[in-house]
């Protein structure tokens, strides 16, 4: 599948392809539900850029940035329609004691910087601003690790594409152009059994990977298992690999015994994430599963669509005429539908399959 991009002539995206970084917040929170809540989020939108640049000031060499990503139900209450084409819940994948579940969140923020305290700051102030309106669904704070392994000891990200090929992978082009510029993201916080990974050889945990662990080299075909991670996670159509652009980040609480991965998979269509979970936790072919998942396991799972700066510079405080109403607390709390089940990275289609 060919797909010309013109992202450079159209609308300016946001700051999905820069550098990555040393620190990194990940903030997912929900909106509370009534209009006022909706209408301050809006109104947020318009300000973030100039927000950011206050906070940026600060320390221009930083490089701090901001990405906003907002959820399937919460795009119809802040924005109407349109909507981007490939926007929908987050797709869950169940086999054997392996499960990419999803967790609630309608807006994302990934904050990511050369330091923690400026991303602090700017998380510090966008809660200054929407705290009210909002509710906390998950907070992480990433940080890189030694030569940018992950705390498993194997480098993170070596795959990631740069240049033209990123911006291929990563942003929206003319296939869905009353969106180009924006960027479909994938976000799932994995923790991990370090007793137990720490138990195994080098050996064991490279065929696992597919690498070596100390030289970061992909291991020869001839020897790495099909179940291995980098094995499972490569995407191929028409004869190309298709990518997705990551900024995965460990975080951790030694005190507490929590070790993780926060992964993030930008992508112009959700479907490349979504094939690599299906690989991994169901298996190519279903059983040949990724063994990474016998030690880690992931905890939240969310599919955002980050818009481009351009179309978020353009949204007001007044709400769109199509803008599906947001729901009064009473009918919240009324309501007797039942849940949706819309049930790492270290993978497609919407669907419980067991081995």
């Amino acid at each position: 599948m060919t797909m010309v991009s013109k992202i450079d002539e159209g609308p300016l995206p946001q700051q999905v392809l820069g550098p990555l970084t040393r620190a990194a917040i990940f903030l997912v929170v929900t909106v509370k539900p009534d209009a006022e809540s909706y209408a301050a989020v809006r109104s947020f939108c318009g300000d973030i850029a100039g927000l950011i640049r206050a906070v940026e000031f600060r320390d221009i060499d930083a490089g701090l940035t901001c990405i906003l990503g907002f959820g399937s139900d919460a795009w119809g209450r802040l924005f109407g329609d349109p909507r981007p084409a490939e926007l929908h819940p987050f797709r869950e994948f169940r086999a054997g004691n392996r499960h990419a579940m999803a967790t609630p969140g309608d807006v994302l923020f990934h904050i990511r910087a050369g330091r923690m305290d400026i991303c602090f700051e700017l998380a510090t102030q966008i809660m200054e601003r929407i705290g009210d309106a909002v509710t906390v669904a998950d907070e992480v704070q990433g940080f890189r690790y030694f030569e940018d392994r992950d705390l498993i000891g194997f480098v993170d990200g070596t795959e990631n594409p740069r240049g033209g090929v990123a911006l291929e992978a990563a942003l929206v082009g003319d296939e869905d152009a009353s969106f180009a510029g924006g960027s479909y993201v994938m976000v799932q916080k994995y923790l991990h059994d370090m007793k137990a990974w720490n138990a195994l050889s080098t050996e064991a945990q490279e065929r696992i990977i597919g690498r070596k662990k100390l030289s970061d080299i992909e291991l020869d075909d001839a020897v790495k298992p099909a179940s291995a991670h980098s094995a499972l996670t490569v995407i191929v159509e028409d004869g190309k690999e298709v990518k997705i652009l990551r900024d995965n980040m460990p975080f951790g609480q030694p005190g507490r015994g929590e070790f993780g991965t926060y992964f993030i998979g930008y992508c112009r269509t959700p479907r490349i994430t979504e094939l690599m979970l299906e690989n991994m936790f169901v298996g190519r072919p279903p059983g040949n599963y990724d063994r990474l998942l016998d030690f880690s396991k992931a905890v939240t799972g969310g599919l955002f669509f980050a818009p481009s700066a351009t179309f978020l510079d353009g949204v007001g405080e007044e709400e769109p005429t199509a803008a599906i109403a947001a729901p009064s607390v009473a009918a919240e709390m009324d309501s007797t539908a039942p849940n949706r089940d819309t049930s790492l990275g270290i993978g497609s289609l919407r669907g419980e399959r067991n081995e």
